[in-house]
């Protein structure tokens, strides 16, 4: 049965408050009580008190302790009716606890070890699919998605948890490379299950003290890396994803130019323009919809045909606004473009801020990691003029999702631009430093220790081996490049990719001799799409493919799993075309 048919679907009064009057007056009789009846009427019951005493008088029971009352002999029968209800199997539903104990060892152990020797270890393994493929349709019959009035015995939930698997992308497997994340890094994996298990939030010292020193100590050391002067100085916060990092670097520069919108919003003042390539990431437009500025602000830069914003079209538009009565507010320039891996020209994009008084925001999400590198930290050269950065270690550097942090080299700008000063939360008369609360510089309230797994993988490997693992995707992706160079019926979009992105076509031999003019796009366009979809069939392995502007599909393999070899980079290749030789 459904749980939604187990409850009923009309009823005068609450079913919590009927419930709970029975509650109230056998937990009377059994507690003292030093409200008033008049103070909480039995008819309009508070259900939050309610449910502190019911806990309370629970935990009690449980622990063999009740409080005096002035009528002993009734309180020992009330008492003894409530136990013979809680204990009572017959007339109610057992109480199904989550919480650990010996009994559930035993199931914690299994499922734990199923999602190692199945998720991690086989779901990684070159011999397995990518992905077991099943039509939506198909999968709601196989997989049991419905929730029930009754609870599932362990054995059913093993077979779930299995299942859950088999019907997953194994996106750690070597043959996925179809999103800006792939691999599982062990160590990584390890503290999140950790703070999984904790379950901190990190927002007080109090409560996750490891976590918040934890992230000033990482946070400190990327803006190092960064190259922020004055040995890293400035701020930071870990992100639930870099959409929302960049969010931070847009709310951050309307404080630094427009502080007055903190407490009136957006009305009233000059428009205000935010900046981006048009091929930045979505989330750029995005956030700024969300925050109030509306699409209409953004204004999209051109890109040369590397992928690169056009910095003359940028100050001719920045002037262009100017003139208008508007005040450029921002750009939001990108180092590693989503789908061409392409870096913006820092330095001169700084130029122009300088110049014209705006913040500038490096969305460095997916290249970031390339500053670890001393070989390919150049692609980034101007980052440490940005007034904030946008760094996602689970995309390059292979952190468990999601891992995002932004950085600023504006000490106090988080603080000053998001804090509410909440008492119930962050109170000024603790007894310890209450600097180290951080959550009023953040607009989240509740948040994820998500600084352990990427402090756990850097303890591991040093900062040494993230640049060894960062050059090894560095030096497969220029492998595959020549590969794809030298082989008939592929063609390169970019004839030197700039980050691990690598763009190509496919051209089957029924197109080769074809010319080149619409048509040949037109059927072009249809070719990576029927490919894609033997290959997820197949579960052979999974390459995103995509248009850019006038440009046919073409696939994008993204390479940042470090165990992957010369060996796999032909077997991609040579499935592709054994997919598409027919077409």
């Amino acid at each position: 049965m459904l749980a939604s048919k187990s409850l009923p679907t009309q009823y005068s009064e609450s079913i919590f408050k009927k419930h709970l009057k029975s509650v109230d007056k056998e937990l009377t009789g059994a507690a003292t009580v030093t409200t008033a009846k008049t103070d909480i009427g039995l008819s309009t019951l508070d259900i939050t008190c309610a449910d502190v005493k019911v806990t309370a008088m629970k935990s009690n029971l449980q622990n063999g302790s009740i409080p005096p009352t002035t009528n002993n002999n009734n309180n020992n029968q009330n008492i003894n009716n409530i136990k013979a209800k809680m204990n009572d199997t017959t007339s109610t539903p057992n109480f199904v606890s989550g919480h650990p104990d010996l009994k559930l060892e035993n199931f914690i152990r299994t499922c734990v070890d199923e999602i190692i020797k199945t998720a991690v270890l086989a779901g990684t393994n070159r011999a397995s699919k990518v992905v077991e493929w099943h039509a939506p349709c198909e999968l709601k019959q196989l997989f049991d998605f419905e929730l029930s009035a009754e609870p599932e015995t362990n054995a059913k939930l093993i077979e779930l948890l299995k299942a859950t698997i088999q019907y997953s992308v194994k996106t750690g497997h070597p043959y996925f490379i179809n999103q800006l994340y792939s691999g599982v890094d062990v160590y990584a994996l390890i503290g999140q299950w950790l703070t999984d298990a904790l379950n901190p939030s990190v927002y007080t010292y109090e409560v996750a003290p490891i976590f918040t020193l934890m992230e000033e100590t990482v946070l400190a050391e990327m803006r190092r890396i960064v190259g922020y002067p004055n040995d890293g100085y400035g701020d930071g916060i870990f992100c639930p994803g870099g959409s929302i990092a960049n969010g931070y670097g847009i709310s951050c520069a309307r404080y630094k130019y427009a502080p007055e919108t903190k407490k009136r919003g957006l009305l009233g003042g000059k428009q205000l323009i935010i900046f981006t390539s048009e091929d930045a990431h979505y989330s750029v437009e995005k956030l700024a919809m969300f925050m109030g500025f509306g699409s209409d602000n953004v204004c999209k830069i051109a890109t040369n045909k590397l992928g690169k914003m056009d910095t003359e079209d940028l100050e001719r538009k920045v002037k262009q606004y100017i003139n208008d009565g508007a005040r450029p507010l921002m750009v939001s320039a990108t180092a590693g473009t989503t789908v061409l891996g392409a870096f913006d020209d820092l330095n001169s994009i700084a130029n122009i801020c300088e110049k014209y008084e705006m913040w500038l925001h490096a969305d460095a999400a997916w290249g970031g990691g390339a500053l670890v590198s001393k070989k390919y930290r150049h692609l980034l050269k101007g980052i440490e003029r940005a007034d904030s950065v946008t760094w996602n270690p689970h995309k390059l550097l292979t952190a468990s999702q999601q891992c995002s942090t932004f950085l600023t080299r504006h000490k106090d700008i988080l603080s000053s631009c998001h804090s509410t000063n909440a008492t119930y939360l962050f109170q000024k008369d603790k007894f310890y430093d209450t600097s180290y609360d951080t959550g009023d510089k953040h607009i989240q309230c509740g948040r994820r220790a998500d600084v352990y797994k990427f402090w756990f993988m850097w303890k591991a490997k040093g900062t040494n081996g993230l640049e060894e693992h960062v050059n090894r995707a560095f030096e497969m992706s220029e492998y595959i490049t020549e590969l794809i160079r030298a082989r008939p019926g592929f063609e390169l979009v970019l004839e030197r990719p700039e980050c691990t992105n690598v763009s190509f076509w496919y051209i089957p031999p029924s197109l080769r001799n074809m010319e080149r003019g619409d048509l040949f796009n037109e059927k072009l366009n249809a070719i990576a799409p029927k490919i894609k979809e033997g290959m997820i069939k197949k579960g052979s392995m999974m390459i995103t493919y995509q248009p850019l502007r006038q440009i046919p599909n073409f696939f994008r393999l993204v390479l940042q799993n470090s165990s992957l070899t010369q060996e796999d980079m032909k077997y991609f290749l040579d499935e592709i075309e054994s997919l598409g030789c027919n077409l």
